[in-house]
């Protein structure tokens, strides 16, 4: 079934159940997958999906990174809630071992030796990982099999 037709069915439920933090959650994602359909003048395809996704997704990290920091636990606890909605609908993100072993992979295949390199790997690694794992851990990653 396409993201979109889940998305709806799980909040027709999410209406009738009244929970309110996965209505307004998807009634978000709903919004936001709308506007980039109009932005873009057509159709979203699953990768255009799983982009926008992922990019709502990354806003819930830093933000509850910041909450934290700021000791608001009962935003950063909301935060995480909509974050874990939102990566129901992300494709199954990869385990820290299956992680590296792509990881290692793109090193030998760049022929990176040093954190110098860095670039090399990151262009040859992204497009194996996109959506499938979090930019800012596979950045620091590499970085620290690279060291």
């Amino acid at each position: 079934m396409p993201v979109i037709d889940t998305l709806s069915a799980d909040l027709k439920e999410a209406l009738k159940a009244r929970n309110e933090i996965k209505l307004s959650t998807l009634r978000l994602i709903k919004a936001s997958l709308k506007n980039k359909e109009i932005e873009k003048m057509a159709s979203l395809t699953h990768d255009e999906i799983v982009a926008v996704l992922s990019t709502m997704a990354k806003q819930r990290r830093e933000s509850i990174e910041q909450y934290t920091a700021a000791g608001r636990l009962e935003l950063s606890s909301r935060e995480e809630q909509e974050l874990s909605i939102i990566q129901s609908y992300l494709p199954k993100q990869l385990a820290p071992e299956e992680l590296d072993a792509v990881i290692r992979t793109a090193i030998e295949e760049s022929g990176a030796t040093s954190p110098n390199d860095m670039g090399k790997v990151m262009k040859a690694l992204m497009p194996k990982v996109k959506g499938v794992s979090d930019g800012k851990a596979v950045n620091q990653r590499v970085r620290d099999l690279l060291q």
